[in-house]
């Protein structure tokens, strides 16, 4: 009996094609199995090299979408020096017209915390699964040229939440994390607070499972640096983002923290722009070493 066909590949509909630094900053749309509805990301593909380019994610913060980055970073230029892809998806789920889903900005539509919610009227939010699992294998199966077994991952705010934690649960996938103002201890911040008990319910421990202050106490020998900037002017620096938090954390277990506290920065897209090309300098190190 022959072996069963493999699944085909995701259908991809080109949304846009811009050319930036010699490479493009290209956008796409598609149907996506693990959220149940069409979700589209932005993908900056360098000019060179041409083959076994290695893939730099980056996870946008609350009311972003995946052109947010793309547009106002400025990541592209050393994008292209280095010679790695950048690739950004939505936040969350659209259009599934959930009752609330809209009603609030800090959590439903474009604030998808980079989970898998258990509560049933929430099934569709399982952006964990579409960036760890889905969009590897859609990049993988599309973009011969891209080796997304050389993979990286970024963010901001909630982004960066989602960086630092699908890093420590999957540190066999990814080379380096690195982030700008994370909520680093959701589970002591009303952000998170609100959106774990919505998408995950009551249960303190699968609070943890998406809190990277607490995974890192549980993961083992962490031995690549993790980088954070985070603005001393970022107004939510006290009540939602709680750097000191995790710092300690790292202390407690030995894991090499880079956390650099920057005078007169907020937590905007003007303070990521400043420090990005440090990030991609950070990440293109481990992304081309063996």
């Amino acid at each position: 009996m022959a072996a069963p066909s493999p699944p085909p590949a995701a259908a991809l509909e080109q949304v846009s094609r811009n050319k930036m630094f010699g490479g493009h900053n290209l956008r796409f749309r598609h149907q996506s199995a693990s959220l149940g509805c069409p979700m589209t990301f932005s993908l900056f593909l360098p000019a060179s090299p041409a083959s076994n380019i290695p893939v730099l994610y980056w996870l946008s913060g609350l009311t972003c979408n995946d052109e947010n980055f793309i547009a106002k970073s400025g990541a592209q230029r050393a994008a292209a020096a280095h010679g790695v892809a950048l690739v950004a998806p939505d936040t969350s789920p659209r259009g599934l017209n959930i009752e609330g889903e809209a009603d609030s900005w800090d959590f439903g539509v474009g604030a998808g915390f980079y989970l898998n919610a258990t509560n049933e009227k929430w099934k569709n939010w399982h952006m964990y699964d579409y960036v760890v699992k889905e969009l590897p294998k859609v990049l993988s199966d599309n973009f011969e040229q891209l080796n997304t077994s050389r993979a990286s991952i970024f963010g901001h705010s909630m982004g960066g939440h989602g960086a630092l934690t699908i890093y420590l649960k999957n540190t066999d996938k990814y080379k380096s994390v690195s982030a700008f103002a994370p909520v680093v201890n959701p589970i002591n911040c009303p952000w998170g607070q609100k959106a774990f008990s919505n998408y995950l319910g009551t249960s303190k421990s699968e609070w943890e499972e998406y809190d990277a202050t607490c995974l890192i106490k549980k993961c083992g020998k962490i031995s690549t640096p993790i980088l954070i900037d985070q603005g001393e002017d970022d107004k939510f620096l006290v009540e939602q983002l709680l750097s000191r938090n995790f710092e300690e954390a790292c202390k407690a277990v030995g894991a090499p923290l880079t956390l650099r506290m920057q005078p007169g920065y907020d937590h905007s897209y003007f303070f990521i722009a400043t420090f990005v090309d440090d990030h991609i300098a950070h990440h293109s190190q481990f992304l081309k070493s063996a």
